[in-house]
């Protein structure tokens, strides 16, 4: 799926861009995406065939309807070089070919050792097993492969935001190093996360993508008389719950775990 806002990369440019307005502005128009990923999920049910193995025809591949969707996309992509972006990060590492494309010089903006920050397993685990049973409903209708590509626009934009983490820790360090760096040489992950943990901001992000669910998802019908209650493709607590409980979570490991890497 493309992104809502092409003008969101904070990678393309000079190190100027790299600051936290700059990426907090990002983070805000990826939750845009996410949201309209969310919604356009909600309209398939959740199609629990697809994920079986044995449902492949083809006697020597096993993988699930939406892993071998995945895997022959980002073999595409990475051919066109999606993956030279450090703002995108692969789901299956070990199936990504060089790009057979000239591709666009990004400035070194994260440490070298960025590239060995990568928590997709987990997300995919996460979202599969914990996130998507709470926003489709149950039920096959049989369109696995719209299914499974819904599926992968949703993973991408989760990706991307929780990898996000990566410029994020950049620019705090950047911003306040004497203050990371006794956290970093000691590895001590307790004191590194309560740096990079803002419960105000947290609420507020949680706040706000409840509205724009509200107002992306909203069910417009029209009808004579009073007003119906107001009905929503995906329940816009539950998008905020869905922040709460895992993106934002899972960026700050992404955050600790680049930070870790970041005096090697």
């Amino acid at each position: 799926m493309a992104r809502v806002v092409e003008s969101d990369s904070v990678s393309g440019g000079s190190d100027v861009l790299l600051s936290l307005d700059s990426i907090r502005e990002s983070l805000i128009r990826q939750e845009d995406t996410i949201v309209f990923t969310l919604i356009e999920r909600a309209n398939f049910p959740l199609n629990s065939p697809a994920f079986e193995e044995s449902l492949c025809l083809d006697s020597g591949n096993s993988s699930s309807l939406p892993e071998f969707f995945v895997r022959e996309i980002e073999t595409l992509q990475a051919k066109i070089g999606r993956y030279e972006d450090p703002e995108e990060n692969p789901f299956f590492l070990d199936n990504i070919p060089p790009s057979v494309y000239p591709t666009h010089k990004y400035p070194p903006v994260l440490h070298p050792k960025a590239l060995s920050v990568n928590i997709n397993k987990r997300i995919w685990d996460t979202y599969f097993k914990e996130m998507l049973p709470l926003f489709v409903k149950p039920g096959d209708d049989g369109k696995y492969a719209s299914t499974a590509a819904s599926d992968l626009a949703c993973l991408q934009a989760i990706s991307r935001r929780i990898h996000f983490g990566k410029f994020v820790a950049e620019v705090k360090f950047r911003d306040a190093p004497q203050d990371y760096e006794p956290a970093i040489r000691a590895k001590d992950t307790e004191a590194l996360m309560k740096l990079l943990t803002f419960e105000k901001v947290e609420e507020m992000v949680k706040k706000r993508v409840q509205k724009k669910a509200e107002t992306f998802g909203q069910e417009v019908k029209c009808s004579s008389g009073e007003e119906s209650e107001r009905k929503y493709k995906v329940d816009p607590l539950l998008v905020s719950r869905i922040y709460g409980e895992w993106l934002i979570p899972l960026t700050k490991i992404v955050e600790v775990e680049y930070l870790l890497r970041r005096l090697d």
